[in-house]
């Protein structure tokens, strides 16, 4: 495998890239978790939006999208790890890529409810009920500023600094 870490604004993507990336996302979260619901929200545009992925040749192993929120901090959403790469540590690895990258910022995020340990060790706390979009179980997280998202570990627990 060689692995590749990509962000680009939406202006910057290709066409091909652009449809790989939308097209990964649809396989994830409308065909394999069986999710019927407007997956192109109108948010990928925006001036904001960082889309985010690691590519292993031309196929896409990993992704995320980074927004603004109008209250300034970042929303984190549509992490997905290709099938054939999940348990390889690249949601961990591009979740820290995208903290880099965002800094000392307060960071938000809507976690499926079993995979909010994962979230938690990489500083996020759930921020109130758990609750149901397109039948999967959710909660609200936060990550509050707190430092370079360095002195976090590849697996998430905190380093000493």
């Amino acid at each position: 495998m060689t692995l590749v870490t990509r962000a680009a604004t939406f202006g910057e993507l290709d066409t091909a890239t652009l449809y790989a990336l939308l097209r990964f996302r649809v396989d994830v979260f409308v065909v394999e978790q069986r999710c019927a619901y407007p997956e192109l929200d109108g948010r990928d545009t925006e001036p904001g939006t960082i889309h985010r992925w690691i590519a292993d040749g031309e196929a896409i192993a990993a992704y995320l999208r980074v927004l603004e929120e109008p209250d300034g901090a970042a929303r984190i959403g549509r992490v997905a790890v290709a099938p054939h790469a999940r348990g390889t540590g690249l949601a961990g690895r591009l979740m820290l890529d995208a903290l880099e990258y965002l800094g000392d910022r307060p960071c938000v995020l809507d976690a499926q409810t079993y995979l909010s340990g994962f979230y938690a060790r990489l500083g996020f706390a759930v921020t109130g009920p758990e609750f149901l979009e397109d039948g999967i179980p959710h909660v609200p997280m936060r990550r509050q500023p707190q430092g370079s998202a360095d002195t976090i570990s590849s697996r998430g627990a905190r380093r000493p600094v």
